[in-house]
């Protein structure tokens, strides 16, 4: 769309309020992170209640997603935006005053039906209202804003923690500090929702709903009369030839009665973007640290370290990620993060048992974990972090966006549950050196699957996706 008018005020605030979404999604996943110690002892938990109280937003955000995918077809883009905002200040509220293991549980999972639906309805938006010679730098914002919604939730966590001395002392009002983690969470989603009311519907969305005059003034305001009216007959034609609205039954190939490749290709980037184990240095980064002898005071520092890292990573993505296109960083991305997490299981495998229960390194190898972990985080937020939510957003047909979707998103959250949820014992037994080493194999598998099953999207129009 080089060369065409476009509305860039109205992009940037487009992708501005959209990529909240992506903030929220990434604080309400990483404020777990220095909650542990006050779930655990508020609620009398062991290995593996904190394994399925930490993991219960994965539960829901499995559900988000996939409920998204097709609901965001169903009541459009930007109305599933507005519920995952309101899901957020529920989920921030109850959590906070949950009295019970079952009440966390509940409130954690009404949250994750916003992350969900936030994960898979932000970039899709984005991707649907932007040119295509931009869009994936400009889809690539929502990881910048999913590591920012994290790195927010480790400072805060810090913040509160250090202010009353610890995650589990009282705070303000005589509530402990990891309740007050939970509360403040409502600020950052009632901004989320405000916003939301300033952006247009996505026009692709309304087109599929036979709305083209409100597509076309939509696409109007965004690149001008005649580029919109194109627009809108390019979409229209991209549809299903009897004009159907679409369904779950379009990924399944007419023709050969299979499931389409393109799914395959898409659930595959989702689960293995967990499959590395990335978010378990973002939901236990201050329990892992500690496990290795790491206070608690350094051990949050350490996950803001990661935080503003992955930021930085994020940045490089965005500045590349048109010039040399997905598929080239995907490659990079796995290739570093099994070199970095070889390293790791192997600092691990070192670690020495003290007649006290505790663990320490020897020698230089708790720096040597530490610098590798920090490489493998940046590495990840370079490649698989943002690529793999630019690629889900565009690389299926407008048929079967919402659905194809909703199906790799649900495939992305249920990876991301059984990698989270089973963590906690894996430390025990077969310990961290093993299991960083099973991450490890699934990076080094991760390479080899895209250079087969991944094609480039770089600067190709929606409208021209096939599978």
């Amino acid at each position: 769309m080089e060369g065409r008018q476009v509305n860039n005020g109205l992009v940037a605030l487009v992708v501005i309020v959209a990529t909240i979404g992506g903030f929220m999604f990434g604080y309400d996943s990483g404020v777990i992170n220095g909650t542990q110690k006050g779930i655990e002892a508020a609620f009398g938990l062991g290995r593996l209640g904190i394994g399925v109280n930490v993991g219960a937003i994965l539960v829901g955000s499995s559900i988000g997603a996939f409920g998204a995918g097709r609901l965001s077809d169903m009541i459009g883009r930007r109305n599933t935006m507005m519920l995952a905002a309101a899901l957020f200040i529920v989920s921030a509220l109850v959590a906070g005053a949950a009295s019970s293991s079952a009440i966390f549980i509940f409130a954690r999972i009404i949250g994750g039906f916003g992350v969900g639906a936030a994960s898979v309805t932000s970039p899709v938006y984005i991707s649907e209202v932007t040119p295509a010679h931009v869009r994936g730098r400009l889809t690539s914002i929502q990881q910048v804003m999913i590591i920012s919604g994290l790195t927010g939730a480790f400072v805060a966590n810090f913040v509160l923690a250090r202010s009353a001395g610890g995650s589990t002392a009282d705070l303000w009002g005589g509530y402990p500090a990891w309740r007050w983690m939970f509360w403040l969470q409502t600020i950052p989603a009632a901004i989320y929702l405000a916003a939301l009311v300033l952006i247009p519907e996505s026009p692709r969305y309304l087109v599929v709903r036979g709305r083209d005059a409100e597509a076309e003034t939509v696409l109007t305001r965004l690149f001008g009369a005649t580029e919109a009216a194109r627009k809108v007959a390019e979409i229209r034609a991209s549809l299903a030839a009897d004009h159907h609205k679409p369904k779950l039954s379009d990924l399944v190939d007419k023709t050969t009665g299979r499931i389409r490749p393109i799914l395959w290709a898409g659930i595959g980037l989702a689960v293995f973007q967990q499959l590395v184990g990335i978010n378990v240095v973002f939901y236990y980064g201050a329990t892992l640290w500690q496990a290795v002898g790491f206070t608690e005071d350094y051990a949050l520092q350490t996950n803001i370290l990661s935080g503003v890292l992955s930021i930085g990573a994020c940045l490089l993505t965005i500045a590349l990620i048109d010039k040399i296109g997905r598929k080239p960083l995907l490659l990079i991305g796995s290739a570093g993060m099994t070199v970095t997490l070889g390293t790791v299981a192997w600092a691990f495998s070192t670690a020495l048992h003290g007649a006290d229960g505790g663990v320490t390194l020897p020698g230089h190898n708790g720096v040597i974990a530490l610098v590798a972990a920090n490489l493998y985080v940046v590495f990840f937020n370079a490649s698989w972090g943002p690529v793999m939510w630019v690629m889900l957003g565009e690389m299926f047909p407008n048929q079967i966006r919402g659905s194809a979707l909703a199906v790799s998103g649900f495939a992305q959250w249920i990876a991301n549950a059984l990698i989270s949820v089973s963590f906690p014992s894996l430390v025990v037994s077969p310990g961290l050196s093993i299991t960083y080493l099973g991450y490890t194999i699934a990076a080094g598998v991760s390479f080899f699957f895209v250079r087969a099953l991944v094609h480039e999207t770089r600067g190709r129009e929606l409208e021209d996706m096939v599978g």
